[in-house]
């Protein structure tokens, strides 16, 4: 299988530069993060993909049986770092692609090297001194609607996701990205993203960690940012000056900024 075509793999940047990979998060493609590439072609390798069943990737390759847990698309991820054969590459994860990426880099330690977890969150669900942020009985209903008219669903949550409401357009896109997907393998990708708990996952990773949150994030709260930064061992927090759930769309400057002084501090 021609994996480059499988998930649409771009490649950019710096041909002698340390590699980074950026990963989107659920309903979005590799377009969202055009804002964050110019900051890092210039030094960078810069690794882009869509999963199969967003963007552009090739939907002929979709497996609901795979893709019903993240490990099938941390497949992927470790799969294209093998077709490219990355070593010690930077995996940059938005929201839920942040726990794929703890679950490739255990699953290929030599390709992975360092982590960003941009707003990410290991269980979306409340538990027992855990805050997620939803109800079960939140994530059922969603779940549901979602199931019942996936672009209705779309065009209601796509905005409150992101946040941002003085600036219509950015939930504009996001809704845009949302209804381009497949519906039916979107809703496997979200039953996977919201049913998911990956924070057992967290006390393996062995890389340096950079998890980025955000003042306001419905999906995301703060107390989840702290709760990833305090199960990562050796971690640093950022809290950006950025509401919603997307901030390399609505606080990009910030969000690079966090992002290249922890490249820097690599080397």
């Amino acid at each position: 299988m021609d994996i480059e075509r499988r998930n649409n793999v771009t490649v950019t940047g710096n041909p002698q530069g340390p590699t980074v990979v950026l990963a989107h998060g659920f309903g979005c493609d590799q377009n969202m993060w055009r804002l964050t590439v110019p900051s890092l072609v210039e030094k960078y390798r810069v690794v882009l993909f869509d999963y199969v069943g967003s963007g552009r990737s090739d939907l002929s390759a979709f497996s609901a049986a795979r893709y019903s847990s993240l490990d099938g698309y941390a497949r992927d991820v470790v799969e294209v770092c093998e077709a490219l054969d990355l070593r010690d590459a930077v995996f940059v994860g938005h929201s839920v692609s942040a726990m794929i990426g703890v679950l490739a880099a255990d699953m290929a330690p030599e390709r992975i090297g360092a982590l960003v977890m941009v707003a990410p969150s290991p269980r979306y669900i409340d538990d027992e001194g855990y805050r997620g942020g939803f109800s079960v009985q939140d994530i059922d209903e969603l779940l549901e609607s979602l199931d019942a008219n996936y672009l209705g669903w779309s065009a209601a949550m796509a905005p409150v996701i992101m946040g941002n409401a003085d600036r219509p357009e950015l939930g504009d896109e996001l809704t845009s990205s949302f209804c381009a997907a497949d519906p039916e393998m979107a809703r496997v990708f979200a039953r996977t993203t919201f049913q998911s708990d990956s924070r057992d996952d967290l006390k393996g990773v062995a890389v340096p960690t950079l998890v980025l949150d955000c003042t306001q994030d419905v999906i995301a709260p703060r107390e989840v940012g702290a709760f990833v930064h305090r199960a990562v061992p050796g971690s640093r927090l950022v809290t950006l000056d950025a509401t919603g759930h997307c901030p390399h769309l609505s606080a990009p400057e910030a969000t690079n900024q966090a992002i290249t002084e922890f490249l820097a501090g690599l080397r």
